[in-house]
C-alpha cells in the first residue's frame, strides 16, 4: 500500500514526537521511513506514534511506537499525551483507551489542557525487566561507572514501565554529568539484554525530583515520560519521596513539571502538557513528507 497520510509534529515537554495517522491502512510506518524522517532537521524526532485502527474491543486505537533509529519502543508517555491531544482536537472527546505492545493505556485530557496517562503497573522482577543477572532486590543493583573506589555513577534502581529503566541517584544537578558519554555505554551494558533507558535523578525536595535521560534507541532526549514515571516510582520505592512527586525535567525547554502518582492500586499515572507544532503529509514507506502550507492554529 502506498500514498501519503496525515501527520503532525508535536512535543511533550520538548520530547519530539511525530503523530502519524495510519487508520484505514494495513501497513506500518517502516524503519526506513523513520530513519529518513529523523535525518531531516524539520522532522527529527524522539518517537513516532503511529495511530492504527483498534485491534481489541473497548479500545480506541492501536499505537505503534518507533524510535528515531527505526527500532520499536514499547511505551512513550510523552508521545501518548500528544496522541490524546491530537485525537481530542479531532473528535472533541476527552478520554481514550489505547492498546500498545506494552498493554492497555487509559488517558484523559483535563480542562486546563494537561493530560493524564495511566501507564499501568511497574515491574520489578529481575527477569521481567529484564536483567542479565538475578537480583532479589532490584531497587539497588550492582552496576557502576568509574573507579571502583570512587565511582561516578553506581547502584541504580531498575524496573520496567513497559520498557526497561535504570535510575542512577545523584547528589547534584544531572546536567553536570556527561550523560552523552555514559549513556551509550550504559544503554548497551550486558546487564540489559534488551538495552535500557538511563536516567540521572536528583532529589530536590521531599516531593520533587530533577531528571535527565538517555533514551534507549533515541539518545539524549529533552524529556522522557516513561523515565519520569520510573524515577518517581523508584524514589518512592527507595524511601526518597512519597508516592506523588513532581518531576523537573532538566532539559525540557519550558521546565513545566510532570506529576507522577504511584497510586495505591499500583498503577502509575503521569500528568503533563502536550504541544502541537505543525502538520503535513508523509509517505509511511519512504518517509518523504510535505508540510502543510498554512497550519491551522491549535489551542493546547
Amino acid at each position: 500500500m502506498t500514498g501519503q497520510v496525515e501527520f503532525a509534529r508535536m512535543n511533550g515537554l520538548g520530547n519530539k514526537i511525530l503523530v502519524v495517522d495510519m487508520r484505514g491502512r494495513a501497513d506500518m510506518v517502516t524503519p526506513a521511513a523513520a530513519i529518513a524522517l529523523n535525518a531531516d532537521p524539520a522532522t527529527q524526532f524522539d518517537q513516532i506514534m503511529a495511530i492504527h485502527d483498534p485491534r481489541a474491543d473497548g479500545t480506541d486505537a492501536w499505537i505503534d511506537i518507533l524510535n528515531c533509529d527505526g527500532t520499536k519502543a514499547q511505551a512513550c508517555g510523552n508521545g501518548t499525551r500528544c496522541v490524546v491531544q491530537a485525537l481530542s482536537a479531532e473528535t472533541g472527546r476527552k478520554t481514550f483507551t489505547f492498546q500498545t505492545v506494552a498493554g492497555i493505556l487509559n488517558a484523559q485530557e483535563h480542562a486546563d489542557g494537561t493530560i493524564s496517562v495511566d501507564m499501568g503497573k511497574p515491574v520489578f522482577a529481575w527477569d521481567r525487566i529484564p536483567l542479565a543477572e538475578e537480583f532479589f532486590d532490584t531497587s539497588r543493583i550492582e552496576l557502576q561507572i568509574g573507579p571502583i573506589d570512587a565511582p561516578v555513577l553506581h547502584s541504580p534502581s531498575a524496573m520496567s514501565i513497559g520498557n526497561p529503566h535504570a535510575i542512577f541517584w545523584v547528589d547534584q544537578d544531572p546536567m553536570t554529568f556527561c550523560l552523552e558519554r555514559f549513556g551509550p555505554m550504559l544503554e548497551n551494558h550486558p546487564m540489559f539484554p534488551e538495552k535500557a533507558n538511563i536516567t540521572l535523578a536528583q532529589v530536590i525536595a521531599g516531593d520533587a525530583l530533577r531528571t535527565r535521560t538517555w533514551e534507549r534507541g533515541a539518545g539524549l532526549t529533552l524529556a522522557c515520560g516513561s523515565a519520569a514515571c520510573a524515577a518517581g516510582v523508584s524514589a518512592a520505592r527507595t524511601g526518597r519521596t512519597g508516592r506523588t512527586v513532581t518531576i523537573d525535567v532538566a532539559t525540557a525547554p519550558t521546565r513545566q513539571p510532570l506529576v507522577i502518582e504511584w497510586r495505591e492500586d499500583d498503577h502509575v499515572v503521569m500528568t503533563g502538557p502536550a504541544e502541537w507544532e505543525w502538520s503535513g503529509k508523509v509517505d509511511p514507506v519512504t518517509g518523504i513528507f510535505v508540510r502543510d502550507e498554512e497550519p491551522e492554529a491549535r489551542v493546547n
